[in-house]
Formats: structure tokens, C-alpha cells, sequence
């Protein structure tokens, strides 16, 4: 029986920690290699060129690339990201007041007018009509 096998007492605990730690460094680069990249196309103050630039740069040199990037423009990082995230903020509140005013609660001029339809059509009588007037007034 020739066959080399690694039993668990012949890796010891730092080579386990150094594996465990590399894997944690390259999802870490991983992360930032993919943020740098939706920096740079979410930055609007770039031009087409710069962009396209920015991106070679950092994909021809990924290493280089990304600390460059964070160097020279890693400062307006955050205040982009903040930027957009408060535009998202701002399209989904529109969103929901459109969606909300739509069908929200009718208005006191609304249901008094409904009411007069109601009782033109003899449906209630003035009496009806008058309770309805004064519950929606004092509502």
C-alpha cells in the first residue's frame, strides 16, 4: 500500500488558519474588485473615455487598478453610494405615494359628491342623505 493519504493530525491547525485566511482575502478582493467596477460606472461626473479607461486599467491590472482607483477617487466612493441609494430611496416613495394616492381614502368633497349622486338617483332619502352629510363632516 503505496498510497499517500493526509490524515487530519498531518495538517496542522496554522496551515489550516493561513488556507482559512486566504480564502477570506480573496473574497474580500473579489468584493472590492466588483464595487471599484460599479463605482466607476455609476460615477457620472466621468466621461466615456475616463470610464472606459478606469475599467482597462483596472481589469489589464487588476491589482494596481483597483488600489490606484482607490487612491485617487476611493474618497467619493461613499458619497456616490449614498447618492444612490437615496435616489432609490426617493423613486420607491414616489412609487408608493403614486400607488397610495391612486387608491387612498376619497376626500370629503369626493364622498359628499357621491352622496348627492346617491340621492339624485333616489337611492337614500334627504334624511339618509343628511345623517351620511354629517358623519362625513364630522368624520
Amino acid at each position: 500500500m503505496g498510497s499517500n493519504v493526509n490524515l487530519a493530525y498531518d495538517y496542522p491547525v496554522l496551515g489550516a488558519f493561513w488556507t482559512i485566511m486566504w480564502i477570506f482575502l480573496w473574497v474580500i478582493w473579489i468584493f472590492l474588485l466588483f464595487r471599484v467596477i460599479v463605482d466607476i460606472f455609476r460615477d457620472d461626473s466621468m466621461s466615456g473615455w475616463a470610464k472606459t479607461a478606469w475599467l482597462v486599467f483596472t481589469i489589464v491590472l487588476p491589482f494596481l487598478g483597483v488600489f490606484v482607483y482607490l487612491i485617487a477617487r476611493g474618497k467619493d466612493m461613499g458619497r456616490r453610494e449614498q447618492e444612490h441609494a437615496r435616489a432609490q430611496m426617493e423613486q420607491t416613495d414616489r412609487y408608493i405615494r403614486e400607488t397610495v394616492g391612486a387608491t387612498g381614502p376619497a376626500s370629503e368633497a369626493d364622498q359628499l359628491a357621491k352622496l348627492s349622486e346617491i340621492r339624485a338617483r333616489g337611492d337614500i332619502s334627504d334624511e339618509e342623505f343628511r345623517q351620511a352629510k354629517e358623519k362625513v363632516l364630522h368624520s
